[in-house]
């Protein structure tokens, strides 16, 4: 008869909370994950990351729930993220705000490289200008030479301060020595709401203008992307213009500091399935936004430089606080 020592008992004692917690790592998830969308509800990044969440809900077994906290110039999730468990039932999408507030507000302490964890960069936004269809602007350089011959009366919109198409606006009014008033919004579909009930006078957005353009409601004037739009082939890039401003705005997905890599490829892997599937890919094709897949280590790589990047632009525009 094998008989086991005390010692042995309890070295075999020693493992059991390890295996326990292996076991409880490869049940992920085991209840609903938490997904937080830093915008107001309808605009075109709560609309497309839903479509995700109900994709991943089924591979899961678990709901993928979506919260929406707007304001902030988009920064509520990833402060939400400071706070939470590293377990990966809470995660947030991430934009370009996430990344460039820390620099232009010295009260946002967390780190966006150091404090977040990268999971899968997803797609990016188109972004362009827009007006009402009855404004008397029939392109972005008759709407420029305007500004600049009454400045300070035009009012414009974006989803918020030191966004990234706020800052796209911000670039061509100091090349061409504009003053005009800025005007925050929540997001999105609010900033088109009050473009729509004539509250301002333009508005740079990315593509939730799309559907009003194409019913007539709105005129597109140029896009800031390298690349026309697809479905507004004849709308030049600002680029075209001669102008020399092109945005890219990847976006993705992040969770808290210090997750697990086994979690965080789970949490990968079923939204980067998600992002490939018809509904999304109709999604992103109405919205004129590209597929851009990177998994979480490249994400956050491309995320470092592009933090750099973005530091020195800011400091050219004397952004950056004191």
């Amino acid at each position: 008869m094998t008989r086991i020592t005390r010692r042995a008992a309890l070295a075999g004692a020693s493992l059991l909370p390890f295996a326990g917690s292996a076991q409880a790592q490869a049940r992920f998830p085991d209840r609903p994950v938490r997904l937080i969308i830093p915008w107001a509800a309808g605009g075109p990044a709560d609309s497309g990351f839903r479509i995700l969440a109900e994709s991943v809900s089924k591979k899961f077994g678990q709901p993928v729930v979506v919260e929406n906290k707007g304001g902030a110039a988009g920064v509520l999730g990833a402060l939400a993220l400071q706070e939470a468990k590293p377990d990966g039932y809470v995660i947030s999408q991430m934009h370009m705000s996430v990344l460039r507030q820390p620099l232009l507000n010295k009260s946002l302490t967390y780190d966006p490289i150091k404090d977040l964890t990268y999971i899968l960069q997803i797609t990016g936004f188109v972004m362009g200008v827009v007006v009402r269809t009855e404004a008397p602007w029939k392109t972005l350089p008759e709407l420029l030479a305007y500004a600049k011959a009454n400045p300070g009366k035009l009012n414009w919109g974006t989803l918020g301060i030191g966004s990234t198409q706020h800052l796209a606006m911000e670039r061509l009014a100091m090349a061409q020595g504009i003053t005009w008033t800025h005007a925050p919004y929540r997001g999105t579909a609010d900033t088109m709401r009050a473009l729509l009930g004539g509250e301002i006078d333009f508005a740079s957005e990315s593509s939730g203008w799309a559907p009003m353009v194409q019913a007539g409601k709105l005129r597109l004037l140029a896009v800031f992307t390298a690349e026309r739009a697809k479905r507004f082939p004849d709308v030049p890039t600002v680029k075209d213009l001669g102008l020399e401003v092109v945005v890219d705005s990847p976006g993705g997905l992040i969770g808290p500091k210090g997750m697990d890599p086994a979690t965080v490829k789970v949490l990968g892997d079923a939204f980067r399935e998600a992002a490939q599937e018809p509904k999304h890919l109709q999604f992103l094709e109405s919205m004129d936004q590209p597929l851009i897949l990177l998994d979480g280590p490249a994400y956050r790589d491309a995320m470092i430089k592009t933090y750099e990047e973005e530091r020195e632009l800011l400091r050219k525009l004397n952004l950056l606080p004191a």
